[in-house]
């Protein structure tokens, strides 16, 4: 690699032709200065001038960073309606939410946001109606409310309860301990946790955990040998027994489930493929040894629940659209699973032991369907739920008591308590949102992609709304990593359905809403399917005339990010406002950064042969933007300082690109955060801001006049 470094100081200016609209301006970006880095990719020799931009711990990039944001910040504060969207953000988001009861030694839990509150806070009462306390409140973590509260788990014996923190949107966990009677915390800390929770057995519990990384590269450093410990109550972290590792994959991931009764450990090997292999220990005896009942990478096996001497798994081996199986507990591998419910026509996403029952979630079209079953698998009827929409269950194998969350695009979530013999349900805490559900409507649309597959997406509008091919939309879409889109109810929508603006959810290629096959369609050199179907989503809304080109605004975000960064390079014209969020955006390099590697089942790599990279350099955002006068829709990326999942640099890099390459006068801005990661654990204060600056420059750009 030749790599001669030399760039300019990094400056921030913008000039203004009219004082008062952004749209009479020419903006003037800042400068990025460009290194002489290349990169050879069997033969082909790629140039990456924003190498630089990688290392967010320099004084150069945090230059660059406060003169984008200054830039970004000065465009945001002359749209005329900014501060009054963020009034009706606000007083759309003051409202109580609230979790999902559930039950732990006979007592009741639940979390609660009055309104405002940046973090949600987890409540316990004796009865179900009786009055509650505060167990964990925290907003008291921090100052700022960017510390968040990211999981709990109890101890088998009621006494202790493990959360685990994290600060600044950080993938990073550190577990701490409770004392529930008390509520005082005891000595124990953990620290460098990753993907995990504490799995209890005993006086202690299991963790998964990284050492250490390198000062100052705690945020961009490779992830590298994932490991499971145990902690036992009053010891120090330097003494943890060391329970699971293996040097051989040191890019993949183990995470511990142990179950109720604590007599099995269960260890998941996963990060190589699609998959993950599934490992047990038998608890109850002491010099046993972990016995691999899996060996494909290519099928997902979760135990789901041990009754008895019987274990329960949910898996998609041999079942595409995934189907419930059971072994002995003496008998636990592959070859001796049985099924349950064998697979269905629709793709099973989730099961509950509830009462004596099972729960069974099915996935229809891309919307939920609830079945209780027995232990034997018969199906014994549907539990009815008010529209197409997600449905949540809470409850416990033993106990018939039972609720479920219910929520669709015009449905806040409600939770309804749920009697599971009478397959009754009522509702048990609405929420009280300031707006008008019945002014609005939703319907599923099914069109034809490029390849003539037929692709589902649901279409929210005002009643009354015309059809007169001038409306704007706010199409968003994923399509990847075998994750579904089902309707969910989101403030943030609301002004934009209100003025007129009509959101569009298209379920694409990649993920998982009609199985397997369904998801790997849209993997690796099949990945232009899902720049297929996203591109002809906006295609079917203007020939059907809800709207036209200009009138389009797309989003996507991480993965979804990448996705709306690589159909504006190819279709520029069919869109005229695009944001990309948190976007995997350098396809070339996004396996070298923290846990970018487990990405390689649905991208593949630049590395692993001339063809796979061959397809990405063809479609990846970065190295795909024209330069040659093409004009390109407003533009406004997204991303934060902590993000590690998918690191900042890729929208840097991106950015600076973009604001080099000549694609025409319309804005392309970035909006960079701090104290924020991926997006988990933000606090409300800092969303309502971000979402006020996303719809403000996009209803803008549309060239809508909002009235609140």
């Amino acid at each position: 690699m030749k790599r001669t470094v030399f760039f300019m100081t990094v400056t921030g200016l913008i000039s203004g032709l009219c004082g008062c609209n952004p749209k009479n301006e020419k903006l003037q970006y800042p400068v990025a200065g460009k290194q002489d880095v290349t990169d050879d990719y069997f033969g082909t020799i790629v140039a990456d001038p924003y190498r630089w931009l990688e290392d967010d711990t320099t004084k150069a990039v945090a230059d660059w960073v406060t003169a984008e944001n200054d830039v970004t910040n000065a465009y945001l504060s002359k749209i005329p309606f900014r501060r009054q969207l963020k009034q009706r953000l606000t007083e759309l988001t003051d409202y109580e939410r609230f979790g999902m009861p559930f039950k732990k030694h006979g007592k009741y839990y639940y979390y609660k946001n009055d309104g405002l509150q940046n973090q949600s806070v987890l409540y316990v009462k004796e009865t179900l109606d009786g009055e509650s306390s505060v167990l964990l409140d925290p907003n008291k973590l921090s100052d700022d409310g960017t510390v968040a509260l990211s999981g709990i788990s109890f101890s088998n014996d009621g006494k202790y309860l493990a959360y685990t923190i994290s600060r600044s949107g950080s993938d990073w966990r550190e577990i701490y301990v409770m004392d529930i009677a008390t509520k005082q915390l005891t000595s124990d800390l953990i620290r460098w946790a990753k993907f995990t929770d504490a799995q209890w057995r005993g006086d202690g519990f299991y963790y998964s955990a990284y050492d250490a990384p390198e000062e100052g590269r705690e945020f961009s450093e490779m992830n590298e040998n994932h490991k499971i410990y145990y902690h036992k109550l009053g010891t120090e972290q330097n003494e943890d027994v060391l329970v699971y590792e293996n040097k051989k994959y040191p890019k993949r991931f183990y995470t511990a489930w142990v179950n109720d009764d604590e007599t099995l450990l269960f260890v998941f090997e996963s990060g190589e493929g699609r998959g993950n292999h599934l490992f047990v220990k038998d608890l109850r005896r002491p010099e046993a040894l972990f016995v691999q009942l899996t060996e494909d990478f290519d099928y997902e096996y979760s135990p789901t629940e041990v009754t008895g001497e019987t274990i329960y798994f949910y898996t998609n081996y041999g079942a595409p659209k995934y189907r419930l199986m059971k072994a002995n507990v003496n008998a636990p591998e592959l070859k001796h699973w049985t099924d349950v419910v064998p697979e269905a026509e629709n793709v099973l996403s989730g099961v509950s032991f509830i009462g004596g029952k099972m729960v069974l979630t099915y996935i229809r079209d891309a919307s939920d369907h609830a079945y209780v079953y027995s232990l034997d698998g018969d199906r014994e009827y549907e539990v009815a739920l008010p529209t197409f929409g997600s449905i949540g269950f809470s409850g416990d194998k033993d106990d018939k008591e039972a609720f479920f969350l219910f929520t669709s695009f015009t449905f806040p979530s409600t939770i309804y308590k749920y009697d599971i013999e009478k397959n009754t349900s009522e509702k048990y805490l609405i929420p009280d949102v300031k707006f008008n559900a019945d002014d609005f409507v939703t319907e599923q649309v099914f069109y034809p992609s490029k390849d003539g597959t037929r692709i589902p997406m649901f279409i929210t509008y005002k009643k009354g709304l015309r059809r007169d091919g001038r409306n704007p939309v706010y199409l968003y879409a994923y399509g990847g990593f075998n994750i579904s889109l089902s309707p969910a109810f989101s403030t943030w929508r609301i002004p934009f359905l209100e003025n007129g603006g009509i959101y569009a959810q298209a379920n694409l290629r990649g993920g998982g809403e009609y199985g397997e096959a369904w998801h790997i369609a849209g993997t690796k050199m099949q990945k232009q399917n899902v720049f297929d179907d996203f591109i002809a989503a906006a295609e079917y809304l203007i020939k059907e005339n809800y709207s036209t080109n200009e009138k389009i605004c797309i989003a996507g975000g991480s993965n979804g990010g990448l996705l709306v960064g690589a159909v504006v390079n190819q279709r520029p014209e069919l869109f005229g406002v695009a944001l990309p969020a948190v976007g995997v955006m350098d396809m070339l390099r996004y396996h070298k950064f923290t846990i970018g590697w487990n990405w390689a089942s649905d991208y593949g790599t630049s590395e692993e042969n001339r063809e796979m990279f061959e397809y990405l350099y063809g479609y990846s955002p970065l190295h795909t933007i024209k330069n040659d006068g093409t004009a390109y829709p407003a533009i406004f990326v997204t991303t934060a300082d902590h993000d590690d999942r998918v690191v900042p640099a890729h929208s840097f890099k991106y950015t600076a690109t973009l604001q080099s390459a000549d694609t025409g006068d319309a804005p392309k801005l970035i909006r960079i955060e701090t104290k924020a990661g991926h997006g988990a654990g933000k606090p409300i204060g800092k969303i309502i801001e971000e979402y006020t600056d996303v719809y403000s420059f996009a209803m803008y750009n549309l060239g809508m006049k909002p009235k609140f």
